[in-house]
């Protein structure tokens, strides 16, 4: 073999080795690979590589500051996914980390990547919620925000430090048309249970005072000024705001009470705005609670639906 020949075997032997290293050897981790990592990979040692030595030694021995109870929603947050059987989808690039839709309803929500700024050995990941219910977006009370700050070391991504931020866009018309559907919702619930209230003090009234029967008078079911022993003025069966009358955005009131000792009445439950859409709810002595969509008291009383709210 002539020394020309040779040497060109000799590199190409050389080059081949390189090529043949540069296939086995994985590719660097991402910042974001890193993040996927430390929150879904129940691997024993899989995250907690990737926490710095003093945060991995406060969550080893059960440390419970609360500083630290973000992190240990991260590294159980894939826990909680599989025990309520839902399907889950991550994303090493794009515009979403994760996707997570509820096995038994239509609920889904995504984890959005807002902005990904990788300077060097640092990389800033901010992640914001959007919610899904029946395939139509979904309004939160407010819209969470948390910033991931990771570093490289020694070619190991590691998360140095967590922001959290609450975003509440009050400008935005369909973000607090979502925060009012959420807030008539809550009002809803409480009117029935309003009503329920009445309802359960109404037979304990008339148990205790048979002379009178029902009531017609809210104000008698509630407490007196000198909270004294329960009379028929004062039984001391509801709070005071239920008695007052006016709560959490209803109008509530006792009719159609016959002559002492009175075997009926009817109880109302009716929006303090007229215009917000939400329902009239009425009951009587039967104890059913009816609804009516107008919001108003007479049609709840005449044609009301049974509710199980």
């Amino acid at each position: 073999m002539s020394v020309r020949l040779f040497y060109l075997s000799l590199l190409l032997s050389i080059a081949l080795s390189h090529v043949a290293r540069a296939q086995i050897q994985k590719p660097a981790q991402t910042a974001r690979q890193a993040l996927l990592e430390i929150v879904l990979d129940r691997t024993p040692g899989a995250w907690e590589k990737h926490v710095p030595d003093a945060a991995r030694s406060v969550l080893a021995h059960g440390g419970d500051i609360p500083q630290m109870q973000i992190v240990r929603e991260l590294t159980s947050f894939r826990a909680g996914i599989s025990a309520n059987g839902g399907k889950l989808d991550t994303f090493e690039s794009g515009p979403l980390l994760l996707a997570i839709e509820e096995k038994t309803s239509q609920h889904k929500v995504e984890i959005v990547v807002e902005r990904d700024d990788l300077a060097g050995d640092a990389d800033e990941i901010e992640l914001s919620v959007r919610s899904y219910s029946e395939g139509q977006p979904e309004s939160l009370p407010v819209v969470p925000r948390i910033i991931l700050s990771m570093k490289q070391e020694k070619d190991v991504w590691k998360l140095s430090e967590i922001t959290v931020a609450v975003h509440i866009p009050l400008s935005d018309p369909d973000y607090l048309k979502g925060l009012q559907k959420i807030q008539n919702s809550n009002f809803e619930s409480a009117a029935t249970a309003g009503l329920r209230a009445i309802n359960t003090a109404q037979v304990t009234y008339s148990t205790a005072f048979p002379e009178r029967g029902f009531t017609c008078t809210l104000s008698t079911l509630g407490v007196s000024e000198t909270q004294g022993d329960p009379s028929p003025e004062h039984a001391m069966m509801i709070d005071d705001s239920l008695a007052s009358g006016n709560r959490n955005g209803y109008i509530f009131s006792i009719t159609g009470c016959d002559i002492p000792p009175a075997s009926r009445y009817r109880a109302t439950a009716v929006p303090a705005d007229p215009s917000s859409g939400m329902l009239a709810f009425c009951s009587d002595e039967s104890g059913v609670i009816r609804y009516s969509a107008d919001g108003h008291a007479a049609t709840c009383l005449s044609e009301g639906v049974p509710t199980e709210k």
